[in-house]
């Protein structure tokens, strides 16, 4: 029996129709079956986005949990974009693991695939003053023959590319890695592969960036130093950003907590949460679905005087052990099946860690800022004065996909993050 060797992850089109259109049909035609193709997708997208977030809910749960009063920020599609992907090569019991912990169980496989090659030509639609860069690359070492059906998936369902890789010289592996996904983000994200492991005859990554503007932008002149309170009953001074406009807001009273929605210019929003003083933990685990489009439903347009403290956090996580937790195990071990991605070789994912970060501050981006005049009803301003622990989910407006999701324990706590708003690259 072959050794097992080691597939790396790296978490930073609809499927073929099968037959071709015949050369007699009308135009009129043809436009019939892309729209309805167009629509098919967009369905499929619309419930995987659903239950990809509630897989990112149970996900940010269980790191939450292993990390008390410490920042959190990750991508929940990025995590399960690299494992979707990672599907297409496994087969029997370990892609029934892989599929119940991503909680895709109910979808077709076909469907998943065609959800995800939907999100991904959604998500890099290009917006003025928005930056969304997506996108997904396999590192293949010249000793792995991988069968052809799986890298042809791979490239027509989430546009990857494979990259030729030696992996006997680790040095020079790691230098071709992190100048392609340094070249992808534009310089924002760089050294992300460190000590790639022995063994390791492919990696695949999944990037994310984003770079946008807020749709009402904050004032730098009114950015004041002030106290935010930690979960400890302590309080650090940070800079606090003031916007008053016209702002979705809400008070959930059965959960204690308030609600603002902040849009970014294009198809993105940011959701924050700041639950009431003492009902941290009883919003934190109430965070489901349910719960979210509740949040959503409730906030309702307002006048808001808005204080938020600007940061600038970074998060790793090793994911091995947290999805194991939540049964995905055999991807993991030696008698994993990942046949399908190459039926000579005995593979298995020897590292599954996350990496993400989020910038938050006046311009909401690095581009360059524009003023202007909103005019409000004449109504007293409701304040909402985000100086305590709260949460933030960054969501895709029209299929409300979760790209980021995080609880911020502590604005002053950097963990090594870096001058890009958001990056999600993660390495497995």
């Amino acid at each position: 029996m072959n050794p097992t060797l080691g597939l790396g992850l790296l978490l930073l089109s609809l499927p073929t129709v099968k037959g071709l259109l015949q050369p007699s049909l009308s135009p009129k035609h043809h436009v019939a079956v892309r729209q309805a193709q167009a629509w098919k997708g967009r369905q499929v997208a619309q419930e995987l986005a659903k239950l990809n977030t509630e897989f990112g809910l149970k996900l940010f749960k269980k790191l939450a949990s292993s990390s008390p009063g410490k920042n959190i920020i990750f991508s929940p599609l990025s995590v399960s974009t690299i494992f979707s992907m990672l599907c297409l090569g496994a087969q029997d019991s370990t892609l029934d693991e892989i599929r119940q912990a991503l909680n895709i169980k109910k979808l077709l496989e076909k469907d998943v695939h065609a959800g995800f090659h939907y999100l991904i030509r959604k998500l890099k639609q290009s917006f003025r003053d928005q930056q969304l860069t997506l996108g997904n690359a396999m590192f293949i070492d010249q000793r792995l023959r991988p069968r052809q059906k799986f890298l042809t998936d791979l490239k027509s369902l989430y546009n990857a590319d494979a990259v030729p890789t030696n992996f006997q010289n680790l040095a020079n592996a790691e230098k071709q890695i992190n100048d392609y996904v340094s070249r992808k983000t534009q310089g924002k994200v760089n050294n992300l592969v460190r000590n790639i492991s022995p063994g390791t005859v492919m990696l695949l990554l999944n990037y994310i960036f984003l770079r946008a503007r807020w749709l009402r932008e904050f004032d730098p002149k009114l950015t004041k130093e002030g106290d935010f309170m930690l979960s400890q009953n302590k309080s650090v001074k940070v800079p606090m950003m003031f916007h008053g406009g016209m702002y979705k807001m809400g008070h959930d009273d059965q959960l204690s907590c308030t609600v603002l929605e902040m849009p970014y210019h294009g198809n993105l929003t940011a959701l924050f949460i700041l639950p009431d003083k003492g009902k941290l933990k009883q919003v934190e685990q109430a965070m489901q679905m349910d719960t979210v489009v509740r949040w959503r439903r409730l906030a309702k347009w307002r006048v808001v005087d808005v204080s938020l403290p600007k940061l600038s956090i970074a998060g790793t996580y090793d994911l091995k052990k947290t999805l194991s937790q939540m049964g995905m195990t055999k991807v993991f071990e030696d008698y994993g099946d990942l046949t399908r991605i190459s039926p000579d070789r005995n593979l298995k994912v020897g590292e599954a860690i996350h990496k993400a970060g989020l910038k938050i501050d006046e311009r909401g981006s690095e581009a360059a800022a524009s003023s202007g005049m909103e005019t409000m009803p004449m109504e007293t301003p409701t304040n909402v004065k985000i100086n305590s622990v709260f949460f933030v989910i960054i969501y895709e407006e029209t299929t409300v996909s979760m790209i980021f999701l995080g609880r911020i324990n502590d604005p002053t706590e950097t963990n090594g993050g870096n001058s890009s708003l958001l990056q999600t690259p993660a390495m497995a």
